[in-house]
């Protein structure tokens, strides 16, 4: 597995992860009859909000995106996307699963919607996420947090940086 880093989002990130979006969900958007190639773009423009996203990096260049929308109950897993040449690389494992410790250390759950018959469903079933309800489109599905880990983690205004163990960079 690559290098990654989580470096701020900032308004200009809006454009290529627009683009990111539209690539990766049109597969299920297809199959779901619901692709239009404006849409698809507007809604992130819509909802992207970069004090609570962060952009991924893989030696250096833009790979993908994540958000934690905070709310009163919960946090948000939102945009996250991760460009199909990556997908498969365990990155995005490592990506989540780091940003769930974080979580788990504000003692709240974290919730996410997925597209009915989305591969990465199971992504998030093996990190821990059950179903919550789900309707013809979406899957709504909710992850606790880990028992005693509580305290404050970085907000996106701080850049994350790992570099894979031994054991991460297999072939």
């Amino acid at each position: 597995m690559a290098d990654w880093n989580l470096r701020p989002a900032s308004l200009t990130d809006i454009e290529p992860v627009a683009e990111l979006r539209a690539v990766v969900m049109r597969p299920d958007l297809e199959r779901l009859g619901r692709y239009d190639p404006h849409r698809v773009r507007q809604r992130l423009r819509d909802s992207f909000d970069p004090a609570h996203a962060w952009i991924i990096e893989v030696s250096g260049t833009f790979a993908g995106c994540v958000a934690l929308r905070p709310s009163p109950d919960a946090h948000w897993l939102e945009h996250f996307f991760l460009t199909p040449e990556l997908q498969g690389t365990g990155i995005g494992t490592a990506v989540l699963r780091d940003l769930l410790d974080r979580c788990d250390r504000d003692g709240v759950p974290v919730r996410l919607n997925v597209l009915q018959g989305s591969p990465a469903r199971r992504l998030y079933e093996r990190l821990g996420f059950r179903l919550e309800t789900e309707d013809a489109v979406d899957v709504f599905m909710v992850r606790g947090p880990a028992p005693g880990r509580r305290g404050r983690w970085p907000a996106p205004s701080r850049a994350i940086s790992r570099t894979p163990t031994p054991a991460e960079r297999r072939p």
